[in-house]
């Protein structure tokens, strides 16, 4: 138990030795210590800070990230509007343009088979006109061919052009 009960001489002595490193220590590594903690927490702080500003930053920039990203699919979406609106214009165009194409092909098919039905009626009536000639121009030699026959040919000429 003596050893747990200290004596006043060493207690005596253990309160100078306190207080004398105490002394050293307020006098040469008290300010250097404290400077140290100083520091410390002034470089904590300011990394505190850093962080929150990048924080800030990066919650900034992915805003105007996100609104540039916005903008581009409403940029592409306005593209593509008008890129198939203009498909459906090419589109009408050319079925109105490949409509009037054929409408004029049908109608320069009709005018062309009009024109050779009138040449082929026109022929024909030419050819029946030189038949009923050449059958005619037959009938009348055949009739013709004895005196007889003429005069009784002439006399019924006659006798219609008196009735008529």
């Amino acid at each position: 138990m003596d050893l747990i009960t200290p004596e006043i001489g060493l207690f005596f002595w253990q309160t100078i030795v306190f207080l004398v490193l105490l002394f050293l220590m307020a006098k040469f590594a008290w300010k250097p210590i404290l400077s140290s903690v100083r520091n410390r927490e002034q470089s904590i702080n300011d990394a505190l800070a850093s962080a929150e500003n990048a924080r800030k930053e990066m919650q900034n920039l992915k805003s105007d990230n996100e609104q540039l990203m916005k903008e581009a699919r409403a940029e592409r979406d306005a593209i593509l509007k008008e890129a198939r609106e203009l498909k459906e214009k090419v589109i009408a165009d050319a079925s109105e343009e490949a409509k009037v194409k054929a409408d004029k092909i049908v109608a320069d098919a009709k005018r062309s088979i009009e024109l050779e039905k009138q040449s082929a009626m026109a022929e024909l009536k030419n050819h029946v006109a030189e038949l009923s000639v050449e059958i005619a121009e037959k009938i009348v030699r055949k009739e013709l061919s004895g005196k007889n026959e003429q005069h009784q040919m002439i006399e019924k000429m006659i006798g219609d052009a008196k009735l008529n």
